[in-house]
């Protein structure tokens, strides 16, 4: 509290938004944005080191249902963020932040001979962040992995859509069912009839030989 020249506190006697002396937020603070114009207000919470947010932060609704966590370094993005509507999770993504003060980072990047060995390279990053690792996208009622995107230092190397489960049962019920809508047994007894000798009786009528 020395360190403040303004802060408040919480109903637990906790210190929150503070502001040193030459105004630069400092420890733990919640921010509220209300509802203007049709969009729905939030709230958010974590921690600032020099005016820059630092670790986990968290939104909520107005009514405290938690809508994402992002994780800060140096004022931006880093490492994972996970999103979420009322059902549950929706994506998650991965983020790389560069130290501003040093624009060059050193990463493993894949072999081009051989995958599965990497190889250290020093890269120059444009971006304070940049996409980097693997998001996923989910279905929130179920939690079932609907796509994958791969990304390099933000350029995307893969994109990949998850296999829809098929249920055992239909597919064998499918497979019983020729093209032409008719059961599997049925097309099965026609072309036995079809390669016997037909043998025709004075009458008019036809049997076949056994």
């Amino acid at each position: 509290m020395a360190q403040c020249a303004t802060f408040r506190l919480n109903s637990q006697g906790d210190t929150l938004n503070c502001k040193d002396v030459n105004g630069n937020k400092q420890g733990k603070w919640v921010l509220r944005t209300e509802s203007v114009r049709g969009e729905p207000g939030f709230e958010e919470e974590g921690e600032f080191e020099n005016n820059k947010r630092t670790g986990p932060w968290r939104k909520y609704n107005l009514i405290g249902d938690l809508l994402s966590v992002e994780n800060y370094r140096w004022g931006n993005k880093d490492e994972l963020s996970q999103y979420f509507t009322i059902y549950g999770l929706e994506h998650e993504e991965f983020w790389h932040a560069t130290n501003p003060l040093y624009p060059f980072d050193t990463i493993y990047v894949p072999n081009v001979d051989n995958p599965d060995k990497y190889e250290m390279k020093v890269v120059r990053v444009e971006a304070t962040t940049v996409r980097h690792g693997n998001w996923r996208y989910y279905d929130p009622e179920t939690g079932k992995l609907i796509r994958t995107e791969s990304y390099l230092f933000d350029k995307l190397q893969e994109a990949k859509v998850a296999e829809k489960p098929t249920d055992k049962s239909e597919n064998a019920q499918k497979q019983a069912i020729a093209p032409n809508g008719k059961p599997k047994e049925v097309v099965q007894f026609e072309k036995k009839i079809l390669t016997k000798k037909k043998i025709y009786i004075r009458d008019g009528t036809v049997r076949y030989d056994k």
